[in-house]
């Protein structure tokens, strides 16, 4: 395999992520620039396409956090391209964007995923709020988990303890999207499980010091105390590797993607959601999980340009 070959490193974009992004994109591109490879940061804007056709570049990894960079948008625009890339290929990153069909696929491939129902802006609107408000209480009951069916880092979920509190958090999450996911709460150990390749990294045990793995808490440093692996018993760390893995095959992801569940007290893992370009900043799960495994970061972004260049680069 080629030792230098021309790498891009897409980051910024206009989400809602784009902060994270950016730092994502600076730490990948001196991690492979350390690798001695050949490496252009790219702020992804309305000049992308000439920008990659001129730059003779070899390979593209994504650093892209939110919509466009997560939905297949971009994806779609590199494999018109020809530019090989790193993550999951279009239909994979759709799937996994949209939250409710991603947890049909994962419900319908076996995986324990919570109790659920999708709202959109328009039934909320059209069909009468109090009414679907109550049939949701009724139905799930309480204390619930409402968030955007797209969209991630935790921007617009809220826990609700309460039916009366279910009209103010359906409106937050509508403010992100346009479809809200109402779940049944789990309690339980809040575990991340990346995939790298073919095989689960050790999963991580989050431990928000404020109890709530929110935005602040995921990207302040000293905010949440991270275990590597998740102090869970050898059975229990299996079954969230196992899952891990199964839920990036039922919607096709590749290369890279980290897995968001809930251990329950009985040792069963509740699948929330994978994340088919998940963070890369000195506060994400990813590194962490990676340097568990003996994996530097310098040495995990490689593997992914790797991966994505395939055997015969």
């Amino acid at each position: 395999m080629t030792t230098s070959p021309r790498v891009a490193v897409l980051s910024g974009g206009m989400s809602l992520e784009r902060d994270v992004s950016l730092r994502s994109g600076v730490r990948i591109a001196t991690a492979l620039a350390e690798q001695g490879l050949d490496v252009t940061r790219i702020d992804v804007d309305a000049d992308l396409v000439p920008t990659l056709e001129r730059g003779g570049f070899d390979v593209a990894v994504l650093a892209l956090h939110g919509a466009a960079g997560e939905d297949g948008t971009i994806q779609s625009v590199l494999e018109l391209l020809h530019l090989p890339f790193t993550g999951s290929d279009v239909l994979a990153s759709s799937l996994a964007w949209n939250k409710p069909i991603a947890q049909g696929l994962y419900a319908r491939a076996g995986l324990a995923v919570p109790e659920r129902i999708t709202l959109s802006q328009q039934a909320f609107r059209e069909l009468g709020a109090s009414a679907v408000v109550d049939r949701v209480a009724s139905r799930l009951g309480t204390p619930l988990v409402v968030k955007p069916a797209t969209g991630g880092s935790s921007l617009g979920l809220s826990v609700v303890t309460s039916a009366a509190e279910l009209s103010g958090a359906l409106v937050g999450a509508l403010s992100y999207a346009d479809t809200v996911l109402v779940e049944r709460f789990v309690a339980g150990t809040e575990v991340a499980v990346t995939v790298l390749g073919d095989r689960a990294l050790p999963p991580v045990e989050i431990s928000p010091k404020d109890g709530r793995y929110d935005f602040a808490a995921r990207y302040t440093a000293g905010a949440t105390e991270f275990h590597a692996p998740a102090r869970l018993d050898a059975t229990t760390l299996t079954a969230c590797e196992r899952t891990a893995v199964d839920a990036g095959a039922a919607v096709g992801a590749r290369h890279l993607w980290r897995a968001d569940m809930i251990v329950d007290d009985a040792g069963t893992p509740w699948l929330l959601e994978i994340d088919t370009c998940p963070g890369m900043t000195d506060t994400s799960l990813t590194p962490l999980a990676a340097e568990a495994d003996g994996l530097s970061f310098p040495d995990l972004c490689r593997t992914l340009v790797d991966l994505a260049r395939g055997p015969a680069a």
